[in-house]
């Protein structure tokens, strides 16, 4: 898998692909408070997983914007954290769709990350040209993730998958300008879109993989 440069100067992402909220990691199972007599179902496990994937997508992705745009040094530490992440995803759908298919999906989210990085760079720099050329390719890893997804499960139809991808990047461009310009009301209001959109692109995704795979849960 080609290597992702990890030289983060100013910026950020997404998730690109596909935004995201609140649970558990990689693919792992949770299991109900002790004293509570019940566990959850295998498919409550996969939501949680999912959501708690994307939630730390979106929240890690917010911290290195934030970092990034005072020139703070802790900002490298949340995109190794941010990269990271995009191996958490990969991994979690290896039980599904096999070994290739998740480092696959990791380079895929990687390169989103790392875009998003050059795009916030631009901008902070001023330079409308490096800016245009970063979100062309954006939107066009994007096109690589949809395609990627929709050709392993049919119930990820390509443009439903693409149009969710493409509102999580208008979202972060929204919320990284807003942080830059330091309009922090707007830079509130739209991490506030952008993290119950992140939830719903996690369940898309469970919500998949439950279909498909129907046997295993």
């Amino acid at each position: 898998m080609r290597r992702t440069r990890l030289a983060l100067p100013v910026a950020v992402l997404v998730l690109g692909t596909a935004g995201c909220a609140a649970t558990t990691g990689g693919m792992a199972t949770t299991s109900m408070p002790a004293g509570s007599g019940s566990q959850s179902s295998p498919r409550d496990e996969l939501r949680q997983s999912m959501r708690k994937l994307w939630s730390d997508h979106v929240i890690w992705t917010r911290q290195y914007i934030v970092s990034a745009a005072m020139d703070d040094p802790s900002a490298q530490a949340a995109a190794a954290r941010l990269m990271k992440n995009q191996e958490d995803i990969g991994n979690a759908i290896v039980p599904f769709y096999g070994a290739a298919a998740g480092a696959r999906l990791t380079d895929l989210l990687k390169q989103h990350i790392q875009i998003a990085v050059d795009l916030v760079a631009a901008a902070k720099a001023g330079d409308a040209a490096r800016q245009t050329d970063a979100d062309a390719r954006w939107h066009r890893n994007a096109a690589d993730l949809a395609a990627f997804l929709s050709g392993a499960n049919p119930n990820w139809p390509r443009q439903t998958v693409l149009d969710m991808l493409n509102r999580h990047l208008a979202l972060t461009t929204q919320e990284a300008t807003a942080r830059l310009q330091k309009r922090w009301d707007d830079d509130v209001a739209a991490f506030d879109q952008i993290y119950p959109q992140a939830l719903g692109m996690a369940d898309a995704l469970s919500e998949g993989i439950i279909r498909q795979f129907p046997a295993r849960f």
